[in-house]
């Protein structure tokens, strides 16, 4: 029990850093939260807004593993380095990736009740 508290301490203080210094990620909770209503009325089915939910929640955890990786890069050198230039350019193409996947779900999910059809 004691190891699940002091996980859940962790996992709190990265998310008040999050919260407090990186603005994508604030912007992403900021649409989170703004979402959960938001998906009740788009989605017809439980399925559908579990899915419009974890595509932003992908989002999230794309976004906290590239601010990990670009923390982690830092702590080696903060000078010029190749390597570590394409470790932050790939954390970046993920985040661009999942932002793209979470669109193109909310998109279509927008659009089939906008036509009238289920997710």
């Amino acid at each position: 029990m004691q190891r699940l508290i002091k996980a859940a301490c962790n996992s709190l203080r990265a998310l008040n850093f999050l919260l407090r210094n990186e603005e994508a990620f604030r912007l992403e909770a900021i649409l989170f939260v703004l979402a959960l209503p938001v998906a009740y009325v788009i989605s017809p089915t439980w399925r559908g807004y579990g899915l419009l939910m974890a595509a932003l929640l992908l989002l999230m955890i794309v976004e906290v593993l590239n601010t990990a990786v670009e923390a982690a890069c830092n702590a080696l050198s903060r000078e010029f380095n190749a390597d570590i230039q394409i470790a932050k350019d790939c954390g970046s193409l993920a985040v661009a990736i999942a932002t793209v996947l979470a669109v193109g779900i909310w998109g279509l999910a927008i659009w089939e009740r906008l036509a009238g059809a289920p997710i």
